[in-house]
This record gives C-alpha cells, structure tokens and sequence, in this order.
C-alpha cells in the first residue's frame, strides 16, 4: 500500500474548534485532539489504524501482552497508516519495562501508562528513548505527583468510563484538575463522553482534548465479533455498571460493563481469590494478576468469540448513545459537527440578542 494513500481523509474542524484543539492536536501529532481509548482486544491495528488515517489518534491496548507480540501489533499498524499512535501499557504487567523498550524500538511516539502510578524508571526510560509520556491522573494530588515525574500530558477519566473505573466522575475530576493543572500540561478528559456537545465543553473548560473508547467498539474497522457489537447497539446508559468489590482488604478496581451471566462468574472468582489470599497460598500481587487474567480472558471471549453471555462486556455508560455501526471517520464527523452545531447555535442567539 502507497503511503500517499494513509493520509487523514477525515473531516476538518472550523475554525473556533480548531483553536480550541489545536494544543491537544500540536501534541498528539494528529488533526484533531481526540484520542481512541485503549480497549483490549478491539483497540489493535485495524482500529488504531483507522482513527490515525481519519484524524484522530488511535491508540494500542497492550493490554497482557508479551514484548514479541506487541511488536507485530505496532509493526502491523505501522503498515496501515503512516499517521501518530501511542500504545498504551498497564503499569502492573510483569515485563513493563521491555514493553517500553519494546515501544522505543519501534519509534512509537507516545507511550501511555494506566491502570496505576507507572515508576519512575519507565517514565524515564520513555523519556529517554524519544517518546512522549501520557499518564492516567485519578486525582489532583496525584496529577501534581505525575507531572513532577515527568508526565508530558494527562488523562482523567471518569467512572463513567468502560472497562477498570475510579471512583470520581468526569465532571468532577475536570472541575478539580483542569482549573489547576491544564495550563501546565495538556489534558485529555475521558469516561462518557459520546457527543460533540461534551467535547466542546470540556475544550471550553481547558481540556486540550478527549479520549473516548465506548463510540468507537462499533466502528465499522473495529474486529469485535458482530454479537458483541449487537450487545453494544442494543446497551443503555444504566445497563452500564461497575463490579463489587468483596472486601476492602483486598481492594480489587472495579469493572463497568454490561451486565451477563459473566458478571456474575466474575463475583465467584473474586471470592475463590480472595480465600487464596487470605489463607496465605498467594500474595496480593499474584492475586490481583489472578483477577487480571480473569478479565483478559473473559474480555477476548466476548469481543473475538462474541460469546456474549458468560465473556465481558465492558462498556462505559455512553454505550447508549452507540445507535449505528460506521466508519470511524463517519464517527469522528458526527462528534466535530455537533461541537460545530453547538456553536452555531450559540453564535446564533448572541446575534438574536
């Protein structure tokens, strides 16, 4: 394939969403400031490919991923889109830092840490090897800790979000982050969001950009078996939800995503590990990898297997504003002309007035 033939063919934004996007755009490389959240299993190349040559900036979910496998995995994007990833990397897996040589090596140019405070040598060692480092920030004390680390930008998700949630909502996290943070770094708000109207919104509030993950499972180039789409299409807002947690000495992070007959398994695993821990048989870290894998696999056998009973479904509570399987471009187009929308109608009253 002609490299000519990756570039973004998707639609532009007008001039006031421009400026508004343009810091978050400038950093990610891309035309607009709105990043593909990690999904594992449906965030690989097809999809990250496919918001990178629309605009956007799609991102791999490294997910459990070993190093061998998430380098075809960024060598098989390379190969549809000449267009800025990242790759997006959990802190807790045991071969964190050969995934970011991993990364390094393959001139990934951001690297994004979740699912906890990443250390300070992987920071570092991104840093170092050229890459740009984007960190999840569940908190202002801890926003502050990851900039003072190094953090070139932020995400604040809120749990509203889909798959592994804090505790805050969005429209908190950015009322208490942005007035403080946004000037120093820029920051992209995630969790929920699923119409152009909240992006402007959060632009308007110092938000360099959006990072949204739910509206794009039903993407046309998404790989997700077409049951798991169709759970998505058919999923409101409040069949959204996060798991329990058993007992708060064994803080597991919750879990939004649809409600099956895979929630519930979830529940007896938590229980049968937590026993295990309690006993002594494993240690904590041992057991919260446990309840990784289990997600790993319950995860792969929803979205590749589109076994959509007994796998997860995760999903954030905009899964109820997912009504149609499109391109990503199409979908990308639908957000910038209901920003565009929103404004016109504002410009319009303030000249009524």
């Amino acid at each position: 394939m002609a490299m000519d033939s990756l570039a973004p063919a998707g639609p532009r934004p007008g001039p006031v969403l421009q400026r508004l996007m343009a810091r978050g755009a400038a950093f990610l490389g891309s035309r607009v400031a709105l990043m593909g959240g990690a999904m594992s299993w449906v965030s690989e190349r097809h999809l990250v490919a496919a918001l990178s040559n629309a605009g956007a900036f799609g991102t791999i979910a490294c997910g459990a991923m070993e190093p061998d496998r998430l380098a075809e995995e960024i060598a098989g994007t390379q190969a549809l889109t000449d267009r800025p990833f990242g790759v997006n990397l959990i802190t807790m897996h045991p071969r964190l830092q050969p995934l970011v040589e991993t990364c390094l090596a393959a001139k990934v140019s951001h690297i994004v840490f979740a699912g906890g405070i990443p250390p300070g040598a992987a920071i570092r060692a991104a840093k170092e090897g050229g890459a740009k480092v984007v960190c999840f920030a569940p908190a202002l004390a801890l926003a502050k800790k990851l900039v003072r680390s190094g953090a070139d930008a932020l995400v604040i998700e809120g749990s509203e979000a889909g798959g592994h949630i804090g505790p805050v909502s969005l429209n908190v996290l950015a009322q208490e982050i942005l007035p403080v943070l946004a000037a120093e770094v820029p920051i992209f708000v995630a969790g929920g969001i699923g119409r152009g109207e909240a992006i402007l919104s959060y632009l308007e509030m110092g938000a360099a950009g959006v990072q949204l993950g739910t509206r794009f499972v039903c993407a046309a180039e998404s790989i997700a078996h077409p049951r798991f789409k169709q759970a998505f299409l058919r999923g409101a807002a409040r069949d959204a939800v996060p798991t329990v947690q058993l007992d708060e000495r064994f803080p597991v992070i919750p879990v939004r995503a649809l409600q099956n007959e895979g929630t519930k398994r979830f529940m007896e695993h938590q229980a049968a590990v937590l026993e295990r821990f309690q006993s002594g048989v494993v240690t904590k870290e041992a057991a919260q990898l446990e309840i990784e894998h289990f997600w790993a696999g319950a995860l792969r056998r929803a979205v590749i297997e589109g076994d959509v009973e007994q796998g997860s479904l995760m999903a954030g509570q905009s899964v109820g504003m997912v009504t149609a399987i499109q391109p990503a471009a199409e979908i990308i187009a639908e957000l910038l002309a209901q920003a565009e929308a929103a404004l016109a109608r504002r410009q319009g009253a303030g000249a009524a007035g």
